[in-house]
């Protein structure tokens, strides 16, 4: 039996006041006699194996603090156990575990006895013996009675035979529980629903610019790209004509304000707000007119508006397409606005 195996017998069974020191080696009764600097089969986490005498030692006083723990060995000149391999290593000892990682199977060195035998050489002519080896002597059943040598023991190929393999390589690589299969489908399905998204939104753009561009490439609508065009629709708000021709959604032209002609685009395609002072800190340049397309879902039609901040710059045939305004709150942003007052402005702009 090894050290650790032996230690760990004796604490279970409570016999640890049998293990006691004996010059340079530990006694377990009558049963093992191990020489107190032998290695023991459980490896610290600083990489080296612990001695007999420093397990003993720890099992016998584990119950102190470690820094009191500490102090004691390091007086008696005893190699310490480390903090982080106290409590593995105890519960093992104690059998609250049956094994661990720490622990590695120690081959003890095993010395053969062979039974010594006078040499024979068939060449030396002085001895009796023919070429063929010594005369067979029969014992009383008739069998070969001649001594030989012991085979010694492999004991390494006995531990191999009573090992049974838990991982390869290969296993090592495997998800327990996990079909790789499915995991490859769903990866399949994602890339080609993120081909079809892609597709449809290049469809919709399309569909966008034709309802922008006629066929001579002027603002109106026409079919240069492949889509039927769809007429362009006279909109009716609270009883007053609108223009025909994209519709016009104005913001105020103050970068103070929440909703600006840098940031109205993400907010009215994505629902994604961002201010305008860091897009402004993105190097973004200030644009004369912004186009927003917004896209239902119940008939998967793409409205396409011009977003715009000066209203000073617009014609008569322009203030007729407007149909949306971002309200600042300030008097100022209705200068220069074709209306009376602020109830003809509102009855007829959202």
């Amino acid at each position: 039996m090894d050290p650790l195996s032996a230690l760990r017998d004796f604490t279970i069974r409570g016999e640890l006041d049998k293990v006691v020191r004996v010059g340079d080696e530990f006694r377990f009764g009558s049963d093992y006699s191990f020489p107190c600097s032998a290695s023991t089969g459980y490896r610290s986490k600083q990489g080296n194996l612990y001695t007999l005498e420093t397990l003993v030692y720890y099992i016998k006083n584990h119950h102190l603090k470690h820094i009191e723990y500490l102090q004691n060995a390091r007086n008696l000149k005893i190699p310490s156990v480390t903090l982080p391999d106290r409590k593995p290593l105890l519960e093992y000892l104690q059998g609250k575990i049956a094994s661990h990682d720490a622990i590695e199977l120690l081959i003890p060195t095993v010395h053969s006895s062979v039974v010594d035998v006078e040499e024979y050489r068939p060449e030396d002519p002085s001895l009796p013996f023919p070429k063929d080896g010594p005369p067979a002597e029969k014992d009383e059943n008739g069998e070969d009675s001649r001594i030989l040598p012991e085979r010694p023991v492999d004991y390494v190929s006995m531990i191999k035979a009573l090992e049974k393999p838990l991982k390869d390589r290969e296993s090592l690589l495997e998800c327990r529980h996990r079909d790789f299969y499915g995991v490859l489908v769903a990866s399949t399905r994602r890339e080609e629903e993120r081909q079809r998204a892609e597709s449809q939104q290049r469809k919709d753009g399309l569909v966008a610019k034709s309802r922008l561009l006629g066929p001579d490439g002027g603002v109106g609508g026409g079919d240069d790209a492949g889509f039927e065009s769809t007429p362009k629709p006279k909109m009716h708000l609270k009883g007053s004509k609108i223009g025909e021709g994209v519709p016009i959604i104005l913001v105020p032209s103050a970068s103070q304000t929440l909703i600006t002609i840098y940031n109205v685009k993400e907010f009215l395609e994505d629902g994604v707000f961002v201010p305008t002072d860091v897009k402004m800190k993105m190097g973004a340049s200030k644009p004369d007119c912004v186009t927003v397309q917004k896209k239902f879902s119940r008939d998967r039609v793409v409205a396409a508006y011009e977003v715009r901040d000066k209203p000073s710059t617009m014609k008569s045939e322009d203030w007729e397409r407007v149909v949306a305004v971002f309200v600042l709150g300030k008097e100022w942003q209705f200068k220069d606005w074709p209306f009376k007052d602020h109830v003809e402005i509102f009855n007829k702009i959202a």
